[in-house]
């Protein structure tokens, strides 16, 4: 199974010792063996290497990998280039057209977003072929506690965008004061009639970050 390699390695230390985590990595070795597991291994924590701890700047934070073949690469609300954008993601790109007038792109890879300091955390980062939230309860839930943990404790400006009521709950015990929390319904289109869409995370995201000297988010995916 894939390991963390950068400074995330050393603030998550503390938790590949405990018994939940070995619970939780014979519980993967088994499932990966017997069953269709999303995502491969290698990209199991594609959104800690690809955004290291001290380049993270937003946080946003999905569900479960999607669990349909050639989709979950790592990150949350992404997919691989070629397949089709998923729903909730069209709706985001919607908001973004509509927030800072971006062009809808023509795939749904957001690799260039976690490069820039966006972690696309999911709560859960493992799920079985054709079943949503399959890896539910077995203990990836409180390795993901531990992330936004660690990420409240860090000083350092970040905005953590919570869409819809789990990740909200995840974030429920975010209290650091130098962070910009925003809060909307998930894009799904269950939902995203309720605020998301007009909800302007993204302009929001980036004011706050110039105004503490970052530089903004450039959220415009390319055409492949």
């Amino acid at each position: 199974m894939a390991a963390i390699s950068n400074d995330w390695k050393e603030a998550l230390n503390p938790e590949f010792s405990k018994p939940y985590y070995k619970k939780l990595y014979d519980t993967l070795k088994k499932e990966y063996k017997t069953q269709v597991i999303y995502p491969d291994t290698k990209d199991l924590f594609n959104a800690f290497d690809l955004t290291p701890l001290s380049e993270v700047k937003v946080v946003i934070i999905g569900q479960d990998p999607y669990h349909e073949p050639g989709q979950a690469h790592g990150l949350c609300f992404s997919v691989r280039d070629g397949v089709d954008i998923p729903p909730s993601l069209k709706n985001i790109y919607k908001e973004l057209n509509d927030d800072l007038g971006l062009k809808v792109p023509n795939n749904g890879n957001l690799t260039k977003w976690a490069r820039q300091g966006v972690l696309l955390l999911n709560n859960v980062l493992t799920v079985r072929a054709h079943r949503a939230y399959s890896h539910k309860d077995i203990g990836w839930e409180q390795f993901t506690d531990a992330v936004i943990e660690v990420l409240n404790k860090t000083d350092r400006p970040i905005v953590f965008m919570l869409w819809g009521k789990p990740a909200q709950t995840k974030g429920e015990k975010l209290n650091n004061r130098n962070h910009l929390i925003l809060k909307a319904p998930h894009p799904s289109p269950l939902s995203a009639h309720r605020g998301f869409l007009g909800c302007r995370h993204f302009s929001r995201a980036n004011e706050f970050l110039a105004e503490k000297g970052l530089t903004p988010i450039d959220w415009q995916i390319d055409d492949i």
